[in-house]
């Protein structure tokens, strides 16, 4: 295939979204009706390589997932009416994808495990796929049979390639902003089957990723690769990265625009692999945080999140917590190009969470959590669930924080702040006793939240206040969910005067 048959991305994937306004009114029970059979139609997945590949379950419907009409019902249960549900894009939303290489160098499989086996299915034609990744993947394609490189072999551990992963960058400001998502660059990670780039296979490494640079980079009539990495994995588990990366051509920094800040993503970092529906996501969630709040983002990755409210709430502190040390970099690079004026503290700190919950969220008004998908660790939840009575016993106290400090001798504590970072032209403020009004869930994993959800709200130190869904993955049955918790007001009772009226006299109670 010609290198400029690859690229007509508005005939093989119409830019469209198949939205159901929302009606006037009641908004509730007009989530509950079925799509008709010409949305279903329309917006069905349309994919050659459905039910062979494990990528989607679902054909038709993808506006509408049928997780939505339960999200709705369980919503409304505890209190909320104006459950939201965006569809987002529906075909070619996917900008990081990784994918297995096996088969042989003259018909290399790149693609994903067929559902319950380790047998890969070639997907070329994937609709989920930014257009663009289907372009390269054609690409590395025609260098592994030019190269002779050979796919990996799990069986006998032998072979070159592995897996490769393919993100795109849609943020281009040469470019006008309607055009900047269908030309987004592809940054291509090749996870090598050696220990180091000086193994005995390196010449074809080198020889693959210049044929990608040769035929996609700046110099062709289409710029395609946005940069060329090396992952060196000689593990017999099913990890797909191994902990040595090498950047060997293009761009080393990788950036994209969410949330209004650019944020930078090393191949090794966590990246969302719909940015638009993330994006989407971060502009729903500014409006549920006051500005000028102290704001502490838990399970943070790289500190999008907590960046973005920093920048957009003109957030007074922002505390980032995230467990992975591999984030720090992406961090450091993100807050470079926030703005000057930003008047901010903002630290990022390397740190479990779930570990001493409490010193994390201490001294914030909104607290922002984005769990894994198995949901919130059990002893952060049970501080949140706590608040209230941690609050009554920190009111109580006869001495403040400030006059009975001690010097801390934690040790998670110690190492979390060895590895902070600290950024903002604001000095980080004095601790304080204050605890969370707000507590802000963002969910990837539906089960797991419905769970968290209940316990917080049975323990009645908070109420739901809104929800929100987002198709961050169509062709699933799968939803994102934004839901906003507020403490619960607790109407204090009237104590008694000991006075009783009768008639028109009052006599005192005996």
């Amino acid at each position: 295939m010609h290198s400029s048959t690859l690229f007509s991305f508005g005939a093989r994937y119409p830019i469209i979204t198949c939205r159901v306004s929302p009606p006037a009114s009641p908004p509730v029970a007009s989530l509950s009706l079925p799509s008709s059979s010409s949305d279903s139609l329309a917006c069905s997945l349309q994919c050659p390589h459905f039910q062979s590949c494990s990528g989607c379950t679902h054909e038709l419907n993808l506006q509408r997932p049928a997780v939505v009409d339960e999200a709705s019902g369980f919503f409304k249960r505890y209190g909320v009416e104006d459950f939201t549900f965006d569809s987002c894009r529906l075909w070619g939303w996917r900008c990081r994808a990784k994918l297995a290489v096996r088969g042989t160098s003259d018909n290399a499989l790149i693609g994903l495990y067929q559902e319950g086996t380790h047998s890969v299915v070639d997907i070329p034609e994937c609709k989920a796929h930014h257009p663009n990744i289907n372009a390269a993947i054609e690409l590395l394609r025609e260098g592994i049979k030019v190269f002779d490189v050979v796919p990996f072999d799990e069986d006998q551990g032998t072979g070159d390639l592995r897996y490769v992963q393919m993100a795109v960058t849609t943020h281009s400001t040469s470019l006008r902003a309607p055009e900047r998502y269908k030309n987004g660059k592809v940054q291509v990670s090749l996870v090598w089957n050696s220990r180091n780039e000086k193994s005995h296979n390196a010449d074809k490494l080198q020889a693959l990723s210049s044929f990608l640079w040769r035929k996609g980079g700046p110099n062709c009539k289409f710029h395609l690769i946005h940069s060329v990495w090396a992952n060196f994995q000689t593990s017999t588990n099913n990890i797909i990265f191994g902990n040595r990366w090498r950047h060997l051509l293009g761009e080393r920094d990788f950036w994209e625009h969410v949330g209004g800040i650019d944020i930078s993503l090393d191949p090794s970092s966590f990246g969302q692999a719909n940015t638009r529906a993330f994006d989407s996501l971060l502009w729903k969630l500014h409006k549920y945080v006051p500005g000028g709040s102290s704001v502490a983002d838990l399970y943070a990755g790289a500190g999008v999140i907590g960046l973005s409210l920093a920048t957009s709430r003109k957030c007074s502190s922002v505390k980032c917590i995230e467990v992975n040390k591999e984030a720090r970099l992406s961090f450091e690079k993100t807050i470079q190009r926030l703005p000057n004026s930003l008047n901010c503290s903002i630290t990022w700190h390397h740190a479990d969470a779930s570990v001493n919950p409490l010193s994390w969220i201490i001294g914030t008004d909104v607290v922002v959590v984005d769990p894994p998908r198995r949901g919130l660790d059990a002893s952060l939840r049970q501080i949140l669930e706590s608040v209230p009575s941690i609050e009554k016993r920190m009111r109580s106290s006869s001495q403040s924080t400030s006059s009975n400090a001690k010097e801390e001798k934690r040790p998670w504590i110690l190492r979390a702040r060895e590895l902070s970072v600290q950024a903002g032209n604001k000095l980080t403020p004095e601790e304080s006793n204050t605890l969370p009004q707000r507590l802000i869930y963002i969910s990837c994993g539906w089960e797991s939240f419905k769970e968290d959800c209940k316990s917080l709200l049975s323990s009645r130190a908070w109420e739901l206040e809104k929800a929100h869904g987002f198709n961050f993955f169509p062709g699933t049955d799968s939803i994102e969910v934004l839901a906003v918790f507020k403490r619960r007001v607790v109407m204090k009772k009237k104590k008694k005067s000991g006075v009783k009226k009768v008639g028109l006299k009052k006599v005192r109670a005996k």
